[in-house]
């Protein structure tokens, strides 16, 4: 028994009633019509039973029992069919005569049901039944109805089950492969739609990879660069006021930078933010490296240009110069954290066919006070396969840290970036 507010499996539902209720009214109709209009016409060859006769009741009794039959056509198809084509024997025990022609009508509903609800490789299978059903009883109906041969009776009969079954199936079939390609198109959207649900949630994952990255890299580095400053101050503050008044100002601007950075990140969060930022290109790394030796680093900068008037970022995309820019910043803040007070070197070799850079520093002058395990190197790793560049990093022989990034150029890249061309600009219009 189904639970309450649950469909009973066995409860019929409209789609079954409306098909079953119109062949009762059809067929209906026409065993109360024929008789009526052959007793009008006056027609002496006339063998329809006259109405309210026992053949009449027979005849209807058969069609309204065909059509209740019909109400199981969804839950079971292949049965219904073979209960529909069965019925009409007792016509032919009963009254045999020209009303069994209206036992086709529910007859092909049944047949069209199951082409619609029947795999196509059984089809046959389960029409053999009801095919045979229709033409040996037509054939028997023919044989007690009129003075026919059995040739005559046998082909009239393969006529009627072709017609009658033949061609609702044909329909059916139809039906049923239009319904499956919907059903197809409607699992490959639904798979469509998942897949870039997926891409979506993979793209989101990648961007709060990113995101944390870039919050580690300016954390890291501004914050180095205060510790630096206030261990500085906290040396100079008896001894040179002057200039323990200069580090807490560089403190002070340090602060406000890591604020700025931080605000431009969270704007890349906002749709409608188109905040301005910070062009990390190869150019701007003289710049920050000379910001780093203002606020008291110990840093310098090697570039062995080209030559012959070739910029330096010629051939190497935005997205390469960003990560070049980032992998700078995140090893002088590695350098600022691990190795305090060791003097250290960033080279851009634009020498051969691909661009070079290596941060080194040699031996600190006290033990390395970092805690390590953070996530400095593998986002510089990170960052270079989505280059396709080489990330190479570990001890030096003197007891320092080398990292140097080999990436190759892109030949779609071949000019210098806008930021490199208005430096240029700048430079000639100051000259």
């Amino acid at each position: 028994m189904a639970a309450d507010g649950e469909p009973s499996p066995h409860r019929l539902r409209r789609p079954q009633v409306v098909p079953a209720a119109l062949t009762a009214v059809l067929a209906a109709a026409g065993v109360l019509l024929l008789p009526v209009l052959a007793a009008a016409s006056n027609d002496p060859g006339s063998d329809f039973p006259p109405v309210g006769s026992a053949p009449w009741w027979v005849v209807l009794t058969v069609v309204l029992a065909q059509a209740v039959a019909l109400l199981w056509t969804r839950n079971k198809p292949v049965t219904a069919a073979i209960v529909v084509t069965a019925l009409p024997a007792a016509l032919v025990l009963l009254a045999p005569g020209p009303l069994f022609t209206l036992t086709a009508l529910a007859t092909a509903v049944a047949a069209y049901y199951v082409a619609t609800a029947v795999p196509n490789r059984q089809i046959i299978g389960a029409l053999a039944a009801p095919v045979l059903l229709v033409a040996g009883l037509q054939f028997a109906n023919e044989m007690l109805m009129a003075d026919l041969t059995a040739a005559v009776a046998a082909g009239a009969a393969l006529l009627q089950a072709v017609l009658v079954i033949g061609a609702p199936v044909l329909i059916g079939l139809l039906v049923a492969a239009r319904r499956e390609a919907q059903e197809a198109r409607l699992a490959e959207s639904a798979a469509l739609q998942r897949e870039r649900d997926v891409l979506v949630q993979a793209d989101i994952s990648r961007e709060r990879t990113a995101m944390s990255r870039e919050l580690h890299d300016i954390a890291a580095h501004h914050m180095s660069g205060i510790a630096l400053l206030a261990g500085a101050v906290e040396r100079q503050i008896d001894n040179d006021p002057s200039a323990a008044k200069r580090s807490v100002a560089q403190i002070r601007a340090q602060s406000r930078t890591v604020l700025d950075d931080l605000r431009r990140l969270v704007g890349l969060l906002r749709e409608e933010a188109e905040a301005g930022r910070t062009v990390a290109t190869l150019p701007a790394v003289q710049e920050f490296v000379e910001a780093q030796r203002d606020a008291g680093a110990g840093v310098e900068l090697v570039i062995h240009a080209a030559g012959a008037g070739r910029p330096l970022d010629t051939g190497i995309g935005p997205l390469a110069q960003v990560v070049v820019f980032r992998m700078v910043q995140e090893s002088l803040a590695n350098i600022a954290e691990h190795a305090p007070g060791a003097r250290s070197t960033v080279t851009l070799d634009d020498r051969a066919d691909e661009l070079t850079v290596v941060v080194a520093n040699g031996r600190p002058p006290v033990a390395d006070p970092g805690t390590g395990g953070g996530f400095g190197l593998l986002g510089m790793r990170e960052r270079a396969e989505m280059i396709d560049a080489d990330l190479a990093y570990g001890p030096t022989a003197d007891g320092g840290w080398q990292t140097r990034l080999t990436m190759p150029r892109d030949p779609r890249a071949a000019g210098p970036t806008e930021y490199g061309a208005r430096r240029e600009r700048s430079a000639k219009e100051t000259a």
